[in-house]
């Protein structure tokens, strides 16, 4: 049993999609969850850049006390996961990995479509796991410009979201596509306004709950589990404002946590003194 905290992180908001998911499956962990929102969106930015951001969150979330870490950002995963993972080996991840797999395995036209950063398309990661589980599928790449800022407003369902996702995905149903992988961790908040434009005989791939029964596998592997009467507590931390996280997360997941402020200094985060 250890009852350290589970670490998360992400650009911004997006995480908490996973979180969620966590949360539902493993109610006993406290989890501390960190929004790098001075930096948001990662998407753009370059590879190597995404990579010292993804070092820095970790080092602090080990200051912390994590015990594992979840690195809920496909952008992050794609620079940075075997990175993280080589350089704080005593330490369990969990990454983002498009859902390719299951996609494959479920798509009756053989054609999936894929909306996600052009970081994440750039990655090696994307790349392995096409040629893995989807050599005999045509998978179609699809970036949505944008999108990540307006769900960090909060605007889930306005007229330049519907348009975004409209022009989208319009191109990926033309070509026959009849499954689509959500390959960002912020679009599974538009998934309402996404099944509606898209209709039933379209389906939408959710990645979170396969990520929270892996770090429910890894808890258990590594004898990392809470005790079972323990109440899992929450801690939110952003390099942005804590009160607009903590507004957008009630909004987003219908909780929100002990939001605190931190800097960035360098490449180094500090928790920023009342």
């Amino acid at each position: 049993m250890d009852q350290r905290p589970i670490g998360v992180f992400d650009s911004g908001v997006g995480g908490l999609s996973i979180l969620r998911q966590i949360r539902v499956l493993l109610p006993n962990e406290d989890m501390l969850f960190f929004a790098d929102q001075a930096h948001v969106p990662y998407g753009p930015r370059p590879l190597s850049e995404v990579r010292k951001f993804a070092e820095g969150i970790t080092n602090f979330l080990l200051e912390q006390r994590s015990k594992l870490i979840v690195v809920a950002c496909n952008t992050a995963s794609a620079a940075a996961l075997h990175h993280l993972r080589s350089t704080f080996p005593m330490i369990p991840f969990v990454g983002m990995e498009p859902a390719i797999k299951p996609a494959a395995q479920t798509s009756r036209s053989r054609v999936v479509g894929v909306l996600a950063t052009p970081a994440t398309f750039q990655g090696i990661l994307f790349a392995s796991v096409v040629e893995r589980f989807a050599s005999d599928v045509t998978i179609l790449q699809q970036v949505l410009p944008n999108l990540v800022e307006l769900i960090e407003a909060g605007d889930l369902d306005g007229p330049e979201t519907q348009e975004i996702l409209r022009q989208g995905v319009t191109p990926l149903l033309e070509q026959g596509a009849d499954t689509l992988v959500l390959a960002c961790t912020h679009y599974p908040f538009v998934i309402p306004l996404l099944s509606k434009l898209v209709g039933h005989d379209v389906q939408v791939i959710d990645p979170a709950p396969a990520i929270a029964r892996q770090v429910g596998r890894l808890l258990k592997q590594h004898d990392l589990k809470s005790p079972a009467g323990n109440t899992g507590q929450l801690t939110y931390f952003t390099s942005g404002d804590p009160k607009k996280l903590n507004k957008l997360s009630l909004r987003l997941i219908g909780e929100i946590g002990d939001a605190k402020q931190v800097d960035w200094r360098g490449e180094r985060l500090h928790l920023k003194s009342n």
